[in-house]
C-alpha cells in the first residue's frame, strides 16, 4: 500500500455548504473504502488549508481515481503528496529494496 497526504481547500461551493461537510466526508470515505483505499486520518484544519486526509491506496492509480472523484464533487480542491515512511525512504535513498 502507498501512503498519501492530501491537503484540502474548500471551493466557494464547499464553504457555502460547510454544514454538509461531515456527511460529504462520510460518503467519500465509503466510496474510497469500496475502491480499496483506507482512510488513516481525516482532519478539518485552520490555517493555509481547510483539511488534511491521510490515506493508504493499493497504487498511485487507485489514489488518483478516488481523489478525482472527490474533486468532481466541486466542494474541495486537493494537493496530493506521496508519503514514504522511514523504511521506504531508506530504500529510496540507498537504492536497496
Amino acid at each position: 500500500m502507498a501512503t498519501f497526504i492530501v491537503l484540502l481547500d474548500f471551493t466557494d461551493q464547499g464553504i457555502r455548504g460547510l454544514d454538509d461537510s461531515p456527511q460529504r466526508a462520510d460518503a467519500f470515505n465509503a466510496f474510497a473504502e469500496q475502491a480499496g483505499v483506507k482512510i488513516l486520518d481525516q482532519y478539518w484544519t485552520i490555517g493555509s488549508h481547510d483539511g488534511v486526509l491521510i490515506l493508504d491506496a493499493p497504487s498511485d492509480d487507485v489514489a488518483a481515481s478516488v481523489l478525482l472523484h472527490l474533486g468532481r464533487g466541486g466542494n474541495v480542491r486537493t494537493t496530493t503528496l506521496r508519503a514514504f515512511d522511514w523504511g521506504e525512504a531508506q530504500e529510496l535513498i540507498t537504492g536497496r529494496s
